[in-house]
């Protein structure tokens, strides 16, 4: 393999593979990314074997071929480098690095050697929706995710696929999180519903590879057992989860005993500022009145103090307290392209629904605190 590539180009390749590599430190191979050409393409491609990221790299290939290289280290070397057109050879099992000032001669494995990275079956039935559109509506429901491996199932994003419109959702037991995409925003040959387990991990990498307004589109395909969202740039393919997603339905609030609108940057300002007295569960209470005319924010810390936060907002219905993981309300709403937040409340033991005030499409619940 022989070819000329610019350093800008190389470290866009290389940091859409990121570091999915490093968590399999029992087979070192996982610790390589592999380097190939093909039909034309420079393609950068590492592996953990749960998940598969290819990056395609614009460059002048010379010779084909292909080897695996040590990522932490090619990294190093690529980003330290001033010169910005480089040279890449493969001598054997070696991987020769030159520029004008600077060669290097870096010890690879055979391309062989490299497990085989996974391939989904179906070519025919896809869904394609706008990167930007994807990754704003990926970034809102995550919100309500959080790793853990007790239960897969709960370390992961269901993707919804319905005849006039798809849903992702995400839970970690304690909260919720529901985005509804309109037909009108994604093409498909699709003809019936499916629903799909998504590992959290494959989604977090997606939204860090897809960048902020990226123009154009991204193609998804899946069989029983993988999926792959694939554009010019990139593919990452990873397995499904072959669990049932919970029916969380039955705890989307079905009547709302009080109504409040509240600015939402006024209310991030202050979970933020009262949370600085709340203890290790992130506890504050909501106070809605009598009066309506504001809703009180108030925690307290026996070893640090107390304090409270009054923000207006417009209130229909029962006053209430209720208490609630501070973190959690504000990773539902901080993402939200929205002035005004509505929240609707039944009692100090129910959950809460969140959601924009103008914009039907996503909610967020969670549970309050009981005491």
């Amino acid at each position: 393999m022989k070819l000329i590539v610019l350093k800008t180009n190389l470290r866009e390749g290389l940091n859409i593979v990121g570091k999915i590599n490093s968590e399999a430190p029992s087979l070192p191979i996982l610790k390589n990314f592999l380097l190939e050409t093909v039909d034309n393409q420079i393609k950068i491609s590492a592996t953990n074997l749960e998940l598969a990221i290819t990056g395609y790299v614009s460059g002048k290939i010379i010779e084909n071929g292909g080897l695996t290289i040590p990522l932490n280290i090619f990294s190093a070397i690529i980003n330290n480098l001033q010169s910005e057109r480089i040279e890449l050879e493969t001598e054997k099992d070696n991987l020769i690095i030159k520029t004008e000032n600077y060669e290097a001669k870096l010890q690879g494995i055979k391309k062989d050697d490299f497990p085989l990275l996974p391939k989904v079956e179906n070519n025919e039935n896809f869904i394609e929706i706008q990167n930007s559109i994807l990754k704003k509506t990926l970034v809102l429901v995550i919100s309500a995710a959080q790793a853990s491996s007790a239960r897969p199932v709960l370390n992961s994003v269901l993707l919804d696929f319905q005849t006039s419109f798809m849903k992702l959702a995400a839970t970690d037991g304690f909260r919720l999180a529901e985005q509804t995409i309109n037909e009108n925003y994604y093409k498909t040959n699709l003809e019936k519903n499916i629903k799909l387990v998504i590992p959290l991990k494959t989604i977090q990498e997606l939204t860090r590879i897809i960048q902020d307004e990226e123009s154009g589109n991204i193609r998804i395909y899946f069989d029983n057992n993988l999926i792959i969202f694939k554009n010019d740039k990139y593919e990452v393919v990873s397995r499904l989860i072959n669990e049932e997603f919970p029916n969380y339905d039955p705890i989307i609030p079905k009547v709302i005993n009080t109504e409040i609108i509240v600015n939402k940057n006024q209310l991030i300002n202050a979970l933020k500022l009262t949370g600085v007295f709340s203890d290790r569960l992130n506890e504050i209470k909501i106070n809605i009145p009598k009066e309506m005319k504001s809703i009180e924010i108030y925690s307290s810390n026996s070893f640090v103090g107390e304090n409270k936060y009054l923000i207006p907002a417009k209130i229909k219905g029962e006053p209430l307290e209720i208490v609630f993981n501070w973190r959690f309300i504000t990773d539902g709403i901080k993402n939200l392209e929205t002035e005004n937040v509505f929240m609707g409340l039944t009692s100090d033991k129910n959950p809460a629904l969140i959601k924009p005030a103008d914009d039907p499409n996503y909610f967020y619940i969670v549970m309050p605190i009981k005491a």
